[in-house]
């Protein structure tokens, strides 16, 4: 099971705690494997992308017009987070629904 997220954030911190057997993958050190964001992409579209974050404020209006994929490339920060790999099926953030699937 890999945690794609950063190691600072809350969020995937939580993740990581209840899921001990996963391995976080920090995406400003590591970035996403492309066959991952593309599979992600194609799961979860635009919600793939986090129009609340910081990083999303501080572009421009150009940038923000670009192919998600190409942003989430440059910006992996912009992925919302965790984003859970666990035996090829992806999950997007950590909620109840997640971790009902996750825990059991």
């Amino acid at each position: 099971m890999i945690i794609y997220g950063l190691k600072n954030c809350d969020t995937c911190r939580k993740a990581l705690k209840s899921l001990p057997e996963a391995q976080l993958c920090d995406v400003h050190q590591d970035g996403v494997p492309d066959d991952v964001l593309k599979s992600a992409y194609a799961t979860f579209g635009a919600a793939l992308v986090n129009t609340r974050s910081t990083t999303w404020r501080g572009l421009s209006e150009a940038e923000r017009a670009l192919d998600p994929m190409e942003l989430l490339r440059v910006y992996p920060a912009l992925m919302k987070r965790p984003l859970i790999d666990h035996n090829n099926q992806l999950y997007l953030g950590w909620t109840k629904d997640v971790q009902s699937a996750l825990l059991g």
